[in-house]
């Protein structure tokens, strides 16, 4: 079976696994899990934050970010498609009781769209208290969001007194496609988080990156939320690992998603929009009255997992385990779906 379905589908590497055997770990609750701490250490250095905190996952440290901005019946401003509205169950409402406005469209917007959202300071309006980016854009198809676009927002959203948190999970696709280093991406940001699991393939966790007195805050919400881990440092060990080799490389997911998806764009009855095909994710739209579900069917018993995404859209996600020589052939298979479900519609 080749899994395309996500880069969350990895498997810890040998090397990977021994780096869990090997790691020192502590109580993490006390603040004594060395390989926690270093890890933790680590992750800020990278990102360009005074601090960070080591969370279960991205939805945690997504939800961290908006409690700490927000109060709730607030309001925050999220491109469309938005990981933490889209792939949240809801959190956002559920722990916060904050409402979200939508700007831009496609996953992308700017400072015009951003300033289009907030509400006038009175007392019948929600208060616009936070700017959410999402940098690279899961549903857009990992599409990098334009730097410049994202330090005039920054400016701008500042002048009305509102917080700015970047969604990182894959900031690490956006640092090797841009060639910028991840503090500079990450730079106007007030809050931000970054996942080991997707594209570093670490077996799970994520990081919340901010200022020290920010994240000791985001410390207790995260002991309030059940989130308080114990000798974590065996997960911390892998992350580690991940960022220490597993960043390299990812210029190969990116080659592997470009060849992916120009011989899809080759198949009768999907369309692939190579212009947006940026880093690791590939979407791709199916002809009426063709189904992603259906065809994504047809795909797993051809050995080939991949997901819908939409109504009539699929989502391939090149990783570490997509090895290069099945790249086509993946294509291949997912083309022999589309055929088949043709047939039967």
């Amino acid at each position: 079976m080749i899994d395309v379905r996500s880069d969350t589908v990895t498997r810890p590497t040998a090397a990977m696994r021994d780096a869990i055997v090997r790691a020192e770990v502590g109580d993490d609750v006390f603040g004594e899990d060395p390989t926690v701490r270093a890890l933790e250490s680590e992750a800020a250095r990278i990102v360009g934050k005074e601090a960070a905190l080591f969370v279960t996952s991205g939805t945690m440290s997504n939800q961290l970010a908006i409690a700490l901005h927000t109060r709730p019946g607030d309001e925050v401003i999220v491109s469309e498609g938005a990981h933490v509205v889209f792939y949240e169950s809801g959190a956002g409402a559920a722990l916060s009781g904050v409402q979200f406005a939508i700007a831009g469209s496609g996953g992308l917007f700017d400072a015009d769209a951003m300033e289009e959202r907030i509400h006038p300071r009175a007392h019948w309006s929600p208060k616009t208290s936070l700017v959410c980016i999402e940098n690279t854009h899961n549903r857009a198809g990992g599409r990098v969001f334009p730097q410049r676009d994202i330090v005039e927002i920054s400016r701008r959203a500042r002048t009305h007194g509102l917080g700015v948190h970047l969604d990182g999970a894959r900031i690490w696709n956006a640092s090797v496609r841009t060639g910028l280093e991840v503090a500079e991406l990450a730079a106007p940001f007030d809050t931000v988080s970054v996942c080991f699991s997707k594209g570093l393939g670490a077996p799970v966790g994520s990081a919340l990156c901010a200022s020290a007195e920010w994240i000791e805050r985001a410390r207790t919400l995260r002991k309030r939320w059940g989130g308080g881990m114990r000798q974590s440092g065996i997960l911390a060990a892998a992350a580690l690992f991940a960022l220490e080799h597993h960043r390299g490389r990812l210029g190969e997911d990116h080659d592997k998603a470009r060849r992916f998806a120009e011989r899809v764009a080759t198949i009768p009855r999907a369309t692939v929009d190579l212009a947006k095909v940026e880093t690791n994710i590939v979407n791709i739209d199916l002809d009426a009255p063709l189904t992603g579900e259906r065809v994504a069917a047809a795909a797993r018993r051809l050995g080939l997992a991949i997901n819908a995404s939409g109504p009539r859209r699929l989502r391939a996600v090149m990783h570490l385990d997509v090895a290069s020589r099945d790249v086509e052939r993946a294509a291949n298979l997912l083309g022999e779906a589309i055929a088949g479900s043709d047939v039967t519609t």
